[in-house]
């Protein structure tokens, strides 16, 4: 949980007069003493504008001002509205952003900053309540350090049948992956499973006991230092083109987390990995038609682009 504060503000009371302050902080607010030496302890207690300190006598008529700790939910869905994230479309059934870096597609402990679906909420969309309360109407996700197109689902049957085909592979989920150096053979599959790092629970890596992760790529641009592929993702595992490059010893560009060179990052101007998706194309869940949408590369990947195309 985290925590957020709640305020009080009163004068001492005749009857506490002479008190310490803890004692009389515990009598006011029905707290026990411990509790009362921990909120003084922790500098929330002021008196008449001045920190108190335990052994404080209290006077009548001084201001006492509490800053109580407020445990809040960190997987509650915070409204805010999120810059840079563009709707794409936008019908009774769906909805399909354009996510910038640095935000998370719904809460998830260890997370405190913006969401797609906390954007969603603030900008007043509807979204289908299937699925967990943090991450209702939510069929596909993006890693927080990959910028793209994602579709949310706005009615339930839409959400049913977008969760069937990811599930059943029949999305085109097409990203695009500057990676150092140059994938030999040049297009090609990762066919090869992928589960949580033995050494931190932030990282992923090719495990033979790890769940199935297929990896279609082909190279669009070769240059000195890196190459641009197109990659097609046959299945959705966290990471899953990161830990795959990094397998393969061509890590995607700015990937510090899975081996990318931080001086080629630094001569790019990169602060997380060259990785984008690009396109996205499904059966649409109300109308059955096939329908595709598209993302460009937002200005820090282009501008990386740019440098390693000047510099083949």
């Amino acid at each position: 949980m985290s925590e957020s504060s709640d305020e009080r503000t009163l004068e001492v009371p005749e009857g506490l007069g002479g008190e310490r302050v803890d004692v009389g902080l515990g009598r006011m607010f029905g707290l026990s003493r411990s509790k009362a030496a921990d909120l003084v302890t922790a500098g929330r207690v002021l008196l008449d504008g001045q920190t108190a300190a335990k052994s404080d006598r209290l006077l009548p008529g001084t201001r006492l001002e509490v800053s109580f700790p407020v445990e809040t939910d960190p997987l509650e869905v915070v409204e805010e509205l999120v810059d840079g994230l563009g709707i794409l479309h936008d019908d009774d059934d769906i909805i399909v952003v354009d996510k910038p870096v640095g935000v998370a597609v719904h809460p998830s402990m260890g997370w405190t900053g913006p969401t797609v679906v906390g954007h969603l909420r603030g900008a007043g969309y509807r979204i289908a309540t299937s699925g967990a309360t943090e991450r209702q109407g939510i069929v596909q996700r993006l890693d927080v350090g990959t910028s793209g197109v994602m579709v949310i689902a706005k009615s339930e049957v839409a959400y049913s049948r977008l969760k069937d085909a990811f599930r059943h592979r029949t999305v085109d989920k097409i990203y695009h992956a500057m990676v150092q150096g140059h994938p030999d053979p040049l297009a090609g599959t990762v066919d090869a499973p992928i589960g949580r790092h033995t050494s931190s629970d932030w990282r992923f890596a090719v495990r033979e006991d790890g769940k199935p992760s297929v990896t279609h790529y082909e190279t669009l641009e070769a240059h000195r230092f890196a190459s641009l592929l197109e990659v097609h993702l046959e299945t959705g595992r966290t990471h899953q083109i990161r830990v795959h490059m990094a397998a393969l010893k061509h890590p995607c560009v700015g990937d510090l987390m899975y081996g990318a060179d931080p001086t080629l990052a630094r001569r790019l101007k990169l602060e997380r990995q060259w990785l984008h998706a690009v396109r996205l194309g499904f059966e649409h869940p109300g109308t059955g038609e096939h329908v595709e949408f598209e993302s460009h590369y937002p200005d820090d990947l282009a501008h990386a682009l740019e440098v390693i195309r000047d510099g083949s």
